[in-house]
């Protein structure tokens, strides 16, 4: 089932995690939408800048640390995505609280694993 994701924290720097799960969300055929500090294009991809109100999100992928999340903590929660997956450096609790109080599902784990494993 295609699932489409909001990567939070995108970046064009190939050795990134966050580059690496936009092209293995591609790869795995899920429809990716990305945001993050500069603008450009991985693969098929574009990163925005901008906090677009965008439908149907079914998961955000989060590759921000928690300080960095406070400016897109409403902004995440308004696309009441069906999960919101924290990877590794982004863990959040004061977020996975607000997320869970709204029927949102939370994960601390890694998106890679994820989709390597059959598991997202």
């Amino acid at each position: 089932m295609m699932k489409r994701t909001l990567v939070l924290g995108a970046s064009l720097k190939e050795e990134r995690y966050s580059n690496k799960a936009i092209r293995s969300l591609r790869n795995n055929g899920h429809e990716v939408i990305a945001i993050g500090l500069k603008k450009g294009l991985v693969e098929d991809v574009t990163i925005e800048q901008d906090k677009y109100p965008y439908k149907l999100i079914h998961t955000v992928t989060m590759y921000l640390g928690e300080s960095r999340q406070l400016d897109y903590q409403d902004y995440i929660l308004s696309l009441k995505p069906k999960r919101i997956i924290f990877n590794p450096g982004a863990e959040n609790p004061s977020l996975t609280l607000r997320a869970k109080n709204m029927g949102i599902e939370t994960l601390n784990a890694c998106t890679l694993v994820m989709l390597s494993t059959g598991q997202y």
